[in-house]
């Protein structure tokens, strides 16, 4: 693929296999259509973290980890539609991202046996809980959450886009929500469920966590394993 290709064109050439694949190679419907309906999505302007750069970042680990899934395109298609519906003032946004791919994909070719694996999956980006019987949301999950294993400086970065979405919302109630998400990450028992992902991710991202968790709270907020 020549390097001056955009990303947004080289995210087409992604697209294509993984719809291909689901759909065993059908030519019919025309398939980067829907591939640039959901780019389009993923760079609506009140994004700052969950962007076409997050999508990319989450096809790029399902690629790391497609050995453990049973079915590494239907995750890269989860992975493709696990925040196309976005808008941070909502609480739905991955059961209305899982409707769209049900919506979708059935329309773009694939079966809905395929479909209804791929909102599965989506919907699991909810808990980020997978089964230790569910590879392919052990991928998707980990995928997603690989973020968090990021060096500081790249951790920061992501932090403060988060933030950043959530403009609207004043520091004092910013804080104690992010804190709780923070809280619940790590209060389960794995944040990775891969093999790969425990092993390289895991610790990282608990001392990622836990200083984010420290600077909200400061020393005499909330302990940070409370």
């Amino acid at each position: 693929m020549p390097d001056s290709q955009s990303p947004r064109e080289i995210l087409r050439h992604r697209w294509l296999p993984a719809l291909l694949s689901a759909r065993d190679g059908a030519c019919d419907p025309p398939p980067l259509p829907y591939a640039d309906a959901l780019i389009a999505r993923w760079s609506e302007p009140q994004r700052k973290y969950h962007t076409l750069d997050h999508l990319t970042a989450v096809l790029d680990r399902v690629e790391v980890l497609e050995d453990h899934a049973t079915d590494p395109d239907l995750v890269r298609l989860a992975a493709w539609f696990h925040d196309a519906v976005y808008l941070p003032d909502r609480s739905e946004n991955e059961e209305r991202s899982a409707r769209l791919a049900e919506r979708a994909l059935p329309e773009a070719g694939v079966s809905r046996e395929r479909t209804a694996e791929v909102a599965r999956l989506v919907r699991l980006t909810v808990t980020h809980d997978p089964a230790d019987d569910d590879p392919n949301g052990q991928v998707l999950c980990d995928a997603d959450l690989a973020i968090l294993a990021s060096p500081p400086a790249a951790y920061a970065a992501y932090a403060a886009a988060v933030r950043e979405e959530y403009g609207f919302v004043p520091d004092d109630a910013f804080r104690a929500g992010r804190a709780a998400v923070l809280r619940q990450l790590l209060d389960l028992p794995r944040l990775f469920r891969t093999p790969y992902g425990r092993r390289e991710w895991e610790d990282r991202a608990r001392e990622n966590l836990r200083a984010e968790l420290a600077g909200l709270t400061g020393p005499t907020g909330p302990a940070a394993d409370s």
